[in-house]
This record gives structure tokens, C-alpha cells and sequence, in this order.
């Protein structure tokens, strides 16, 4: 269900594009194989994800949608915890992550995208947190959207559901580049091969802080920064910057 191009910088393709690559159960298991496989890899030091076809993801899975008021409370709860730790896993990838919204991203698939580190968006593309639209909640989305811009801008793209434009998803924080029509992609692994350009211990460390500071206090937040200060010093990713600082060099890390 998914397509990987490895290399330095590693592309995953949702890769359903006759249905716009929706989320279900099999992409989500394909998605987080992906995934797993990738972080393995030494080579590979970020990954973009992006979507076959003319859509990023259009959310739900219509067959599962045909069916979902029939099935059973256990079964829908092991669907939901299958998205879970799908969205879980994207937004704690210890390994950089961006995503190329190339086409639609809608309700799930929009919180797929914004699960990611960075965004780069399609001009003509739009995203949307639709699911109060046919009786749905946005339960998982609403975890990292809040996050993302805030309690009040998170309110009006849920109770709403509407549609949003890049330059408006740029202004609100869902995204932070936007692209020429058809070059969301080529932009995305350009943003990421920047990223992997710097120290992966630094990036591993960065990633690890800014999940934990939200949910912290100041003197804690403090705490955790002066240990992870300290302890990076001890890193060979540090001594190697530094030299190449003084030999005036690129690092080779």
C-alpha cells in the first residue's frame, strides 16, 4: 500500500491513488512497516511522505465508512487504535519527517500531514478537518492540531470542517512552505536534505525536547534543557562540528 524510494533523504509514497489514499487498516500497517524499516536504516537521515496520484489522502476509507455503524465496539476500537498509533508513531519519528501535501488532504490525511515535523503544501492545494460534516470526531487530529495553532483556531477548523487554502493553512502554523503547483514534492525533499545536512544527534535531541516542553513546567522545562545541554557535549557529532568549525571545513557527520 505504500512505495519507499530510499536514499539519504527516504520518499514514502501512499500509494492507493485510484481512491486517494485513504487510511485504512492496510496503509496504516504498511505506512508503520515503512516506517520501522526506515529508522533501521543508518543511511537513510530524513523522510519525506507524500501521496501518489492527484490527492495526499482523502481521510477514511469509503468501504470502512459503509460499514463502521455495523461493526462491534471491539472492532472499532481496534480500528481507531490502529490510527492511533499511526499518528502516534509519524509525530514521534525520532527521524526527521516532511511531508509534500501535493493534492488534497482531508480529515485523517490532514492529520497525517500535520503530523509531520514540517509541511510543504501545494499552492492549489487545500486541507480540511471535515469529519463533524457527516457526524464523525476529529478525536486523534484534535491531539496535535491543538498543538500545532492553538486552542481557538483549532475550534474553528473543527466545528467548522471547512476547507482551508495553503496561504491561509501557512498563516495558521498547519503548514510551514508553500509550493508551486506540482513542486510540493521536489520542495519538500529540498527542505529535507537541509535538515539532514546537521548533526543527527542534535536532531534526535531537538525533536525529543520539543515533545516533552509542552506538557512541562518552567523549572522542569529548565531542568530537562540544562541535562540535555550537558549531555550532548559528549557526543562525537558535537567534537566532529567543532572541528570542522576551526578547520573551517563541512562537518562529516
Amino acid at each position: 500500500m505504500v512505495q519507499v524510494e530510499k536514499g539519504h533523504v527516504a520518499v514514502v509514497f501512499l500509494n492507493d491513488p485510484e481512491r486517494r489514499n485513504p487510511l485504512s487498516p492496510e496503509m496504516a500497517l504498511s505506512l508503520l512497516q515503512a516506517l520501522d524499516d526506515l529508522e533501521a536504516d543508518p543511511g537513510v537521515r530524513a523522510v519525506v511522505l507524500t501521496g501518489r496520484g492527484k490527492a495526499f489522502s482523502a481521510g477514511a476509507d469509503l468501504a470502512f465508512l459503509e460499514r463502521v455503524t455495523e461493526l462491534g465496539a471491539e472492532e472499532n476500537y481496534r480500528h481507531s487504535l490502529s490510527l492511533m498509533r499511526l499518528f502516534h508513531r509519524v509525530y514521534t519519528y525520532p527521524k526527521p519527517t516532511v511531508a509534500a501535501v501535493n493534492g488534497p488532504a482531508v480529515a485523517g490525511g490532514a492529520g497525517l500531514a500535520l503530523a509531520c515535523d514540517l509541511v510543504v503544501m501545494d499552492e492549489e492545494a487545500r486541507l480540511g478537518y471535515t469529519e463533524v460534516k457527516i457526524g464523525f470526531v476529529a478525536a486523534l487530529v484534535s491531539v496535535i492540531l491543538v498543538r500545532a495553532v492553538g486552542e481557538k483556531a483549532a475550534k474553528d477548523l473543527l466545528l467548522t470542517g471547512r476547507f482551508v487554502e495553503a496561504r491561509e493553512a501557512k498563516a495558521l502554523g498547519l503548514v510551514n512552505r508553500i509550493a508551486p503547483p506540482g513542486k510540493a514534492l521536489e520542495e519538500a525533499k529540498a527542505l529535507a536534505e537541509e535538515v539532514a545536512k546537521n548533526a543527527p544527534t542534535s536532531l534526535r535531541l531537538t525533536k525529543e525536547l520539543l515533545l516533552a516542553l509542552p506538557g512541562m513546567g518552567l523549572e522542569d522545562g529548565f531542568r530537562l534543557a540544562a541535562l540535555a545541554n550537558a549531555w550532548v557535549r559528549e557526543t562525537g557529532d558535537l567534537k566532529e562540528g567543532i572541528r570542522a568549525f576551526f578547520e573551517k571545513r563541512p562537518p562529516r557527520f
